[in-house]
């Protein structure tokens, strides 16, 4: 009888010692090279996964911010989750009016300088194009996403062109990649992935032609 609950308790710590490790074996890392028509790496596209089951843990980000920086959107694309608010703080000294006609989210903000006390609350998945109506060269992307499995291919780095997506569970899903370099309502380039269990690393390659500069 007094052996019962240490025993008890030496199982449940080991239970939950062996979990972590159980639920890493079932995850994996996909790398995704992101290339031109020509071959060359692309910087500054996105790359998501997307399924049933990552719509169904998909959750907003918190404290997003897409800036005015020297009259630029900083950063000049942004994904964010659906049901994500974001802000949009002003750190020029002459005041910028953002706007969108977007079908994914149409907004606008006024003439203003600092940071509205209001965020946007971008609710529906799509491509969000976003413009200042005093500076007509400021131009951005917001990318709204049904899916938590998301990166952007880097520019530096000993892999240009690569994006690496974290500890995706195992599954098949969508592997869809857009760049702002697309034609204005072209659809992501899509192909289908699947992630074994235990596959520890799955590597993808994408290539995005007809892109304009």
């Amino acid at each position: 009888m007094t052996t019962a609950k240490p025993l008890a308790l030496l199982r449940s710590v080991w239970v939950l010692a062996v979990a972590p490790l159980s639920l890493a074996a079932w995850s994996a890392t996909v790398q995704v090279d992101v290339r031109d028509g020509a071959g060359q790496p692309i910087s500054g596209a996105v790359v998501f996964l997307e399924s049933a089951q990552a719509q169904r843990v998909v959750r907003p980000l918190q404290g997003v911010e897409m800036a005015q920086e020297k009259k630029q959107f900083v950063p000049a694309v942004l994904a964010v989750t659906t049901g994500t608010e974001v802000h949009f703080p002003n750190h020029d000294a002459v005041r910028h009016h953002v706007y969108s006609f977007s079908a994914a989210k149409k907004f606008e903000i006024k003439l203003y300088k600092g940071t509205p006390s209001n965020p946007v609350l971008f609710d529906q998945p799509g491509v969000v194009l976003l413009g200042c109506n005093i500076h007509d060269q400021m131009v951005g992307w917001i990318l709204v996403l049904d899916t938590p499995y998301f990166a952007s291919s880097s520019a530096g780095g000993l892999q240009p062109g690569r994006a690496a997506l974290v500890q995706i569970p195992a599954g098949s899903y969508q592997l869809r990649t857009w760049h702002p370099g697309l034609a204005v309502g072209a659809p992501p380039l899509t192909q289908p992935l699947i992630v074994d269990a235990g596959a520890g690393e799955v590597r993808a390659s994408v290539r995005l032609t007809g892109l304009t500069p």
